[in-house]
Order: structure tokens, then C-alpha cells, then sequence
């Protein structure tokens, strides 16, 4: 199982493409953008992504 989970609230998302500029697992579609995978191991970029969100509509949560 999966360390951590990345939790994303779409309709907060302003579609400003930091998350996709900073991390490989971030891509835009249409004016939103979306995860490509939602479970790791290892946080790795997708914090740069969360930290890079100016409407902090990207979390990480430890799995349980």
C-alpha cells in the first residue's frame, strides 16, 4: 500500500499550470489541471506542486 495520497480539489483549481511546470506528474487538461497518479511511496515532486499552488488546492496526506 501506498504511503501517501495526493487530494485534489478540482473545482478550487484555477488552472494556473504551476503544479504541471514543476512536477512530471501533473499534466493540464483543458483549464484544470489533474494528477496522473495519486499514490506514492515517496512524495518526490508532487511537493514542489502543492508548495507551487497559489489557491492551495493540492494536499498530500499520509496514508494510514
Amino acid at each position: 500500500m501506498a504511503k501517501y495520497k495526493i487530494v485534489h480539489d478540482i473545482e478550487e483549481c484555477i488552472g494556473c499550470g504551476a503544479c504541471a511546470a514543476v512536477c512530471d506528474n501533473w499534466v493540464m487538461e483543458g483549464d484544470k489541471a489533474k494528477e496522473i497518479e495519486t499514490e506514492f511511496d515517496e512524495i518526490g515532486c508532487n511537493q514542489d506542486a502543492v508548495d507551487s499552488c497559489p489557491v492551495d488546492c493540492i494536499k498530500i496526506v499520509e496514508e494510514k
